[in-house]
């Protein structure tokens, strides 16, 4: 197969939630029209059977969180797309119990926490991804990597409160979603404190599945989050641990863990328990038995590949921050975000 090279491309965005989600929406377009509305995964989606739950969401999402429906609104005016196709792909974990939405997280907590991710997604999404930069009119900005026609923060983010978040698919089954749980992840990305963020998740868990990485800077916890189905657990994470896309710890009936996330999350252990190992080593691991934590199978059985990989370091001032769009080489954007105003002392949660 030729070799595909990965671009990620870097949009600023500022103005109202509608000016925003517009401006994404542009930046997705081709990709969308080109790759996606084409897909099963879209068609499956979209299907008309899913009409009285997406329009459940979208009313319940005006309600709550009406800046994010204006996002939303943007961004099918940008992808020129109906407005209930576009809702209905972003609650498509709500809809679907299995969507392919992958990822492998690296948490490592300490006097300055770290934490490392693979955003794995739709192949044919690979060099069409997008970091988006915003300003928006009325808090303060994020950063989050894209994919096109889908909402930030269900990847990897951070805002200027120091706040990152990372993202990964759970597969719960039998959710009767009153609210998109990128809806929920999204708001987490506008939050000022962790307290804020993990309210928000745990004030309404009736969607589907996640798993988030959660720190800020001047705070010395790092905290999962596993939520979906009406329910939440918030756990602080004590020691170096990986994560992939099956709950851990959330107390739920029924999921589906699929041979990619097993393997990944055994392999992962068993690669941090190697002193030597380094997060970005794990993250690029393909020699492992079974599947592979680095996934650049084409005829992947999850339907997907690694399309960037991220550091965080957290300190009492500052995020470092590392962006690679290869396996090797260079990395595609890093910064250190420096954060004023922080908050001295935090509520427990």
């Amino acid at each position: 197969m030729l070799y595909k090279k990965n671009p990620i491309n870097y949009l600023k965005a500022s103005g109202t939630p509608f000016e925003i989600g517009r401006a994404m929406g542009v930046e997705g377009s081709s990709a969308v029209h080109q790759h996606l509305i084409h897909s099963d995964i879209w068609a499956m989606a979209t299907s008309p059977e899913h009409t009285t739950m997406v329009t459940r969401l979208i009313k319940n999402t005006t309600k709550f969180f009406p800046e994010i429906h204006e996002e939303i609104t943007g961004l099918a005016k940008g992808l020129e797309l109906p407005l209930v196709d576009v809702y209905a792909w972003n609650c498509r974990g709500d809809i679907l119990a299995s969507v392919p939405d992958g990822c492998t997280t690296i948490q490592t907590p300490g006097p300055e926490i770290t934490i490392s991710h693979n955003e794995d997604g739709m192949p044919f999404f690979r060099g069409q991804c997008f970091i988006v930069d915003t300003k928006p009119e009325r808090s303060k900005g994020f950063r989050a990597f894209c994919y096109p026609g889908s909402l930030a923060g269900h990847t990897f983010g951070w805002n200027d409160y120091g706040l990152v978040q990372t993202v990964n698919n759970l597969r719960l089954q039998k959710v009767q979603a009153t609210i998109p749980r990128m809806v929920l992840s999204r708001a987490v990305l506008s939050s000022s404190t962790l307290k804020e963020a993990i309210n928000i998740l745990s004030d309404e868990a009736h969607c589907g599945g996640f798993h988030i990485t959660l720190a800020q800077v001047g705070d010395n916890r790092l905290i999962g989050v596993e939520y979906g189905a009406g329910k939440v657990s918030v756990k602080e994470i004590t020691v170096r641990s990986v994560h992939t896309n099956h709950a851990l710890h959330l107390q739920h009936h029924s999921q589906i863990i699929t041979k990619s996330s097993l393997d990944r999350q055994n392999n992962g252990e068993r690669l941090l328990s190697e002193p030597s190992q380094l997060d970005l080593d794990i993250l690029r691991d393909s020699s492992s038995v079974g599947l592979p934590i680095w996934r650049d199978d084409p005829d992947d059985p999850d339907h997907e590949n690694t399309l960037a990989t991220c550091t965080f370091s957290i300190s009492s001032s500052s995020i470092i921050w590392q962006i690679y769009n290869e396996k090797e080489g260079r990395t595609a954007y890093h910064s250190n975000l420096k954060v004023s105003n922080i908050h001295s002392n935090y509520d427990r949660f």
